[in-house]
């Protein structure tokens, strides 16, 4: 049998998501408890703590897990962690729970967890951007996401009852850890690169997953279902591109396409880490990082979440990254190459990126064959042609993706 990669912080998964007697009970009694409203991204963050994507949080973030992810990305029992995992709630809510207390965490009507609630504490929100983001600029979309959320902060341990209709929007292309686990020994991987993506695949990411095949026994294409930013493609047009794309353009059995439940929180660097993390969980060894991953206009450089990995302390991650530089079609090479193959001049290159594409769809210009696949664009070009006036929105090229 294969040997996958241990869940971070242990040697089992640890779900919180409850089944049975124990889920039809729960939810029961949730019933009489106060209501909490959760975010778009907090529910996110719930169902990846209800499958396990987030082993071994037990819940929400205390204070002091807060502030140690914060400053020097450990939890307070000293476990690796590069983001804060945090539900936040007004005042006046706050005011109405009671410490040791239980309470429901809602969306609209249905009740998506239960909470012990064992501290209530108001947080620095600049001082989570500052580190976490590297920036309070309220451009930056993951700094206004916190600016945005409420005073208070409610810590403590979870029981989660529903994975907030994502199997029934994506079916079998919704996985847990669990399950991409039990896909990848059936293939008889244990070497398995994740390929992050919030955009549908062009040419320069189909050499990346391939680069990736080269090195590994498969590719995990994990594609983000959670909320985006505005001008983004939706999820369900760009996993059916990326279907098109794998079934002309790649071997069989050697990529797995699946979808995790999270909101793009765009932090660049400390996201990339993120992205490793959980991708441990769900039993992947390596993880591709290309240029900007995880980034947005020109906040991050080009290849910090490069450098990222060399900062942290290792053993942190049995995840390791795959790092690729920029890569292009070069004229010259007849091909796509990267800055690591290719001797030829900058004239010779066509730079691509997922801004660049989404920009030329969305103003109808000509796409270049060599950027993307005809299969994939003509998927993209029917949900552009779709789009009400008031539904388009202006993409604009910033930092590297104006290159």
């Amino acid at each position: 049998m294969p040997n996958l990669v241990n869940p971070h912080g242990g040697e089992k998964l640890r779900p919180l998501l409850l089944e049975g007697a124990a889920l039809a009970e729960q939810r029961k009694r949730a019933q009489t408890l106060p209501r909490v409203p959760v975010s778009s991204r907090e529910k996110g963050d719930l169902i990846m703590l209800g499958i396990g994507g987030f082993t071994p949080l037990d819940g929400f973030m205390t204070h002091t897990d807060w502030r140690g992810v914060c400053d020097g990305m450990t939890l307070a029992n000293g476990l690796f962690w590069p983001i804060p995992i945090t539900l936040s709630t007004n005042k006046e809510t706050a005011g109405q729970i009671k410490l040791g207390g239980d309470v429901a965490l809602v969306e609209g009507s249905e009740i998506l967890a239960s909470m012990k609630v064992t501290e209530k504490y108001t947080m620095d929100k600049a001082h989570e951007c500052a580190t976490v983001f590297k920036t309070t600029d309220l451009e930056h979309p993951g700094v206004k996401m916190v600016m945005e959320q409420g005073e208070v902060n409610l810590g403590g341990p979870v029981k989660v009852l529903s994975q907030g209709g994502f199997p029934e929007k994506y079916g079998a292309l919704y996985m847990t850890p669990a399950q991409t686990r039990a896909v990848f020994e059936a293939n008889g991987w244990s070497t398995v690169a994740a390929f992050q993506t919030r955009n549908p695949m062009h040419r320069s990411h189909e050499y990346l997953a391939k680069v990736a095949i080269e090195v590994c026994d498969g590719v995990l294409i994990h594609s983000l279902l959670g909320n985006l930013k505005p001008g983004d493609i939706p999820a369900e047009v760009r996993t059916r591109a990326i279907a098109a794309l794998i079934d002309k353009y790649f071997v069989k059995k050697t990529v797995v396409q699946s979808g995790y439940p999270l909101d793009m929180r765009y932090a660049g660097p400390r996201e990339a880490l993120l992205h490793a993390l959980f991708r441990q969980n769900y039993g992947c060894s390596h993880q591709i990082v290309g240029r900007d991953h995880a980034g947005v206009g020109g906040y991050y450089g080009p290849f910090d979440a490069h450098k990222i990995f060399d900062e942290i302390p290792n053993g942190v991650l049995e995840t390791r990254p795959l790092k690729i530089d920029w890569t292009f079609w070069c004229y010259q090479c007849g091909g796509m190459a990267s800055d690591r193959t290719c001797p030829h001049r900058q004239q010779d290159r066509l730079l691509l990126s997922g801004t660049k594409l989404r920009k030329l769809l969305s103003e109808g210009t000509p796409v270049p064959a060599e950027f993307s696949r005809p299969e994939v664009l003509d998927i993209l070009r029917e949900y552009y042609r779709g789009l009400k006036d008031d539904e388009k929105v202006e993409v604009k090229l910033r930092g590297h993706s104006a290159r």
